[in-house]
């Protein structure tokens, strides 16, 4: 009971995101258990096709929690996968080389957006805008048409499949199936893990989030304000860059229109997970189940099979409108309290 009594509204806003992902996922193993919904590799597939969503989602939590945003990611993920594309099928240069200079990219990106953010004091919303129209440009830029990767180092990369020793089973050609995953989910989840370990334990994450809780307390505690936020937004180039790189693994290719929108799935992932567009909240577990949430909604469409994908999105913003209500009653009930 001490424990329930403790429990802050961000704490139970995490819980009832963890709850709500278990509860829909059961449901969907009842109602589409006939058709393999139950699978091992069902579930894996909701880290497969978002292992890239889970890091740009990490990334955006740690902006939000600053109280800034970043609506620039989705196109630094297409101008990330149009660059890996055109520098290795059009240039001829390898995988490794090419893969190293869109992590620069994105570093000197976050360089130029966290700089005009923390020392010119630009708004977060109207710089990281101008630098998704500026990305988005460039992808244009680079090439209008589809490029497909066919790099051999690449694709051994996008192919590779860690199978399971368990959880397996026999296809109607009496074969044992496996369930497997690919690295690009191991090292996504690799990167949340740091970036937990990095806002929980270090001075850097502290900072983050007393900044986001109140800019004025933390530069009286005599922290440098500007130069954590310059920070946040290198990081967060960096990670959209790398996030874009474990995105590009699964489409293997590189177009114009790629990840459109891919910033609203980012930041709606981290408010149904709990972080507060306001500041000073967040959990980067909770983005993650965000993530598995949009990937089950998904997954119930695709069983369901008449559906429109465009329910996704429906559904999505109305988990969204729910959280950020809570989040608002929350907010109040502790303002009452003070």
């Amino acid at each position: 009971m001490k424990k329930l009594k403790k429990m802050e509204g961000n704490q139970f806003l995490l819980a009832i995101t963890i709850i709500l992902f278990f509860v829909m996922y059961i449901i969907g193993m009842i109602v589409f258990g006939e058709k393999g919904f139950s699978k091992t590799q069902v579930f894996l597939n909701l880290f497969i096709s978002n292992a890239g969503l889970i890091v740009i989602a990490t990334s955006m939590t740690i902006v939000l929690i600053t109280g800034g945003i970043d609506i620039s990611v989705g196109s630094v993920v297409a101008m990330t996968c149009m660059i890996l594309a055109y520098m290795m099928e059009n240039k001829g240069v390898g995988a490794v080389p090419a893969v190293l200079f869109v992590l620069f990219i994105g570093l000197v990106f976050g360089l130029v957006q966290g700089f005009l953010v923390a020392y010119m004091k630009i708004q977060p919303f109207i710089v990281t805008l101008a630098g998704m129209f500026f990305a988005r440009g460039m992808t244009a830029i680079i090439s209008t048409d589809m490029i497909s990767i066919k790099n051999e180092t690449f694709l051994s990369w996008a192919q590779a499949k860690m199978y399971f020793p368990i959880g397996g089973y026999v296809n109607k050609k009496g074969i044992i199936v496996n369930p497997y995953i690919y690295p690009s989910v191991l090292i996504a989840l690799i990167v949340l893990v740091i970036i937990f370990i990095m806002l929980k334990y270090t001075k850097f994450g502290r900072s983050i989030y007393a900044i986001g809780g109140n800019e004025q307390s933390a530069l009286l505690m005599g922290l440098n304000v500007r130069r954590t936020k310059l920070k946040v937004y290198i990081l967060n180039g960096f990670l959209a860059a790398f996030g874009g790189f474990l995105f590009c693994l699964n489409t293997c290719s590189g177009f114009v229109e790629q990840a459109k929108g891919f910033e609203m799935e980012a930041i709606a992932s981290a408010v149904i997970g709990g972080t507060l567009l306001t500041g000073g909240v967040g959990n980067v577990f909770g983005s993650l189940f965000g993530v598995l949430i949009k990937g089950t909604i998904e997954t119930f469409i695709n069983f369901q099979g008449t559906l429109s994908s465009w329910w996704t999105k429906i559904t999505i913003a109305a988990l969204l409108a729910f959280f950020i209500i809570l989040q608002s009653v929350f907010a109040k009930a502790k303002e009452k309290k003070k």
